[in-house]
């Protein structure tokens, strides 16, 4: 990540000499790092990680794809990577049932559903940290929170599980 980081900084200074006033949206980021991905691929060096890019393109309508080590790119509503891919995708979906409907739901209910996303996630993967940061990306700019915690966990289900930990068959 350190390296694709870098890779950024190193466009955006170059981008930025030719003072034209033409300013990197987020499909022109997904586009380079589509390529950078598919020609460390081909070199057989591939940068190990699976980037989702947000943000708008020139005509500031909602801009969301992915790219892979691979350099497989894709675009969709409702992204996920890693496990999220598997767990959270069909809840994102459920929120957005038909075309169009990404641009009708409120960030209120944007927020709730990712809420829940991670809330599941956890409940699946109870070993990693029940932390994460939440990005909210407007037209205005991108609102970062850190350190959210899933809430109101409850484990009382687990007592009868039979078969798995400590609980007796």
């Amino acid at each position: 990540m350190q390296k694709i980081e870098r890779l950024l900084d190193d466009l955006e200074i170059s981008e930025g000499y030719d003072c034209s006033g033409h300013e990197l949206k987020a499909p022109h980021i997904h586009e380079y790092l589509s390529r950078v991905f598919y020609n460390r691929r081909s070199k057989m060096d591939p940068l190990w990680n699976s980037v989702i890019v947000g943000g708008f393109d020139e005509q500031d309508k909602p801009f969301l794809a992915y790219v892979d080590l691979l350099g497989v790119t894709y675009s969709a509503p409702t992204l996920a990577s890693g496990f999220g891919a598997h767990l959270a995708i069909p809840l994102l979906r459920k929120a957005i049932q038909n075309d169009g409907d990404e641009e009708k739901l409120t960030e209120e209910q944007a927020r709730e559903v990712m809420v829940n996303c991670m809330k599941v996630l956890f409940y699946r993967d109870a070993r990693s940290m029940d932390k994460y940061t939440l990005v909210t990306i407007k037209k205005s700019g991108a609102k970062v929170e850190s350190d959210l915690k899933v809430e109101n966990m409850q484990w009382g289900f687990a007592k009868d599980i039979k078969g798995y930990g400590s609980a007796q068959v």
